[in-house]
């Protein structure tokens, strides 16, 4: 794809919705790690759910810490993998008490060393939190890149790398939440829905594209 069909792809998704947002909700970047935790495996819709109920009796590291594994695993227990979550939580806020005064990090490598944090996840953080030019590449954004041939890859980082390098700058803060809105509503995985997509006249994918 050429740099010419990548700028009116961003500059349309711009003109749709030019102040675009996660759907986890939060008020704080520790809420935001606390629900990027919680939602791997797991549906925002199901994340919100959760922290719903827990947010407004912990929403600190202090308090969710003193809730302690079997305390905190009452309020998800709805959500997939709570065990294992609520133990990362724990930990997480454990090490964000003692190593950060209780502040989430705003640099990779202190929020990759917390208990289920992974790149993407710190990724997420770092952009939607603290506005940084990251692209957290999820199973959406993956094949979005890959089907529309935007920035094609054949692993996350891959992708992640090849949309940093070729999407236009102006567009690249909030790349991240245009594409994943886009493959979780229009550019589904079994069915894209192409004939109402905004983009389908410069989109690539055709019968002949290897991802699907």
């Amino acid at each position: 794809m050429n740099a010419a069909k990548r700028l009116e792809i961003f500059r349309r998704l711009r003109e749709d919705n030019p102040e675009p947002k996660t759907e986890l909700a939060y008020s704080t970047p520790f809420e935001l790690l606390i629900a990027v935790i919680l939602s791997a495996q797991a549906t925002d819709v199901g994340v919100n759910k959760a922290t719903a109920k827990l947010f407004p009796v912990a929403n600190t590291p202090a308090a969710i810490y003193a809730l302690g594994v079997e305390g905190l695993s009452t309020y998800i227990k709805t959500i997939g993998l709570y065990n294992s979550k609520a133990r990362n939580v724990i930990e997480t806020c454990r090490i964000l008490l003692e190593q950060h005064g209780g502040v989430v990090p705003d640099q990779r490598e202190a929020l990759e060393a917390l208990p289920g944090v992974g790149r993407k996840t710190a990724n997420v953080v770092l952009n939607t939190a603290f506005r940084q030019l990251t692209m957290a590449v999820d199973t959406h954004i993956f094949r979005v890149a890959n089907r529309t041939r935007i920035a094609p890859g054949k692993n996350v980082l891959e992708v992640e790398k090849a949309l940093l390098k070729c999407i236009p700058r102006a567009y690249l803060l909030d790349a991240h939440h245009w594409l994943i809105l886009h493959g979780r509503y229009v550019c589904q995985a079994r069915k894209p829905r192409c004939g109402s997509c905004r983009i389908e006249d410069l989109c690539e994918y055709t019968a002949k594209t290897s991802y699907d």
